[in-house]
């Protein structure tokens, strides 16, 4: 079966894009759901939500790691940061 073309269409709004250097991941049997924080102590804001099926979700990680590889073959590795993940408080306000 052929593979059709999909075109990807993005409004102003998200063409911005939004920063983020957290992520808090919570799930059930049937979705994740990824909350990307932007962590500026003393505060931490989700920016963005994005719910996806299992299925989905290890689709992006194949992608994500296909990618990392890619980006460390060109520009070296990425050193990973010794600190521990910052303690986010399970209240969203």
């Amino acid at each position: 079966m052929a593979e059709k073309e999909v075109k990807l269409k993005i409004n102003d709004e998200q063409l911005k894009g939004a920063y983020a250097n957290q992520v808090g991941i919570m799930h059930t049997r049937d979705e994740f759901v990824l909350d990307f924080i932007s962590m500026l102590p003393p505060e931490a804001l989700v920016v963005s939500r994005v719910i996806v099926s299992p299925a989905a979700l290890k689709r992006m990680y194949t992608a994500i790691g296909i990618n990392i590889k890619k980006f460390e073959e060109s520009f070296g590795t990425i050193k990973s940061d010794d600190m521990p993940l910052s303690n986010i408080s399970d209240k969203v306000n």
